[in-house]
């Protein structure tokens, strides 16, 4: 059986498996976050460990692809929608919290025991961290939400779930991914 390390260019279910992620990611964004932090603005994202998460599994671009695409389906769906700031700000931002874990962390080269996952949820911390600054930033400077409420209230949407989720779920979506795909890919 290949790994992932050993399979002759297949990127294709890399990318197709992201692109679904992302969409997945942005839907229930919009429609699964049952606890409202500030009514209307800002909810718990549960699944904000899905960009990170998909970034290990499949690669850092498609990391990022399922972060940033699922920001752009969010907005849309959740009505906050807002050009300069979900497709520059945010997006990106929401990216690189799947692209740098999934440049650190590569399956076919980790093990994944207690150690990696306590590096996993504390780059998940550090990547959000700078991701939540940026956002808040971004929505002060529009005049949406005040820098430091941001702060806080998006640091407990996106970062709690990112640190708790990720290396939670790592270990068995790795498993589930190696059963799907057993002829292996190369991440992407």
């Amino acid at each position: 059986m290949q790994t992932t390390a050993e399979a002759p260019g297949n990127t294709l279910f890399p990318i197709v498996l992201s692109l679904v992620a992302a969409a997945a990611t942005g839907v229930l964004w919009a429609y699964a976050n049952p606890i409202q932090l500030v009514p209307g603005v800002i909810q718990w994202r549960i699944f904000a460990f899905l960009p990170p998460l998909i970034g290990i599994l499949l690669g850092p671009k498609s990391g990022f692809i399922c972060g940033y695409l699922g920001t752009i389906v969010w907005s849309l769906l959740a009505g906050t929608f807002i050009p300069a700031h979900s497709l520059i700000i945010d997006g990106i931002m929401v990216g690189l919290t799947g692209f740098v874990p999934g440049l650190l962390f590569d399956p076919a080269k980790t093990v994944f025991n207690r150690a990696t996952l306590l590096k996993i949820a504390v780059v998940c911390l550090l990547v959000g961290l700078v991701m939540v600054a940026a956002v808040s930033a971004s929505l002060a400077y529009l005049g949406i939400f005040p820098f430091a409420w941001a702060l806080l209230y998006l640091g407990l949407s996106d970062i709690v779930p990112m640190i708790i989720g990720t290396p939670l779920l790592v270990v068995p979506a790795q498993k589930i991914l190696k059963s799907a795909m057993q002829t292996g890919f190369t991440r992407f």
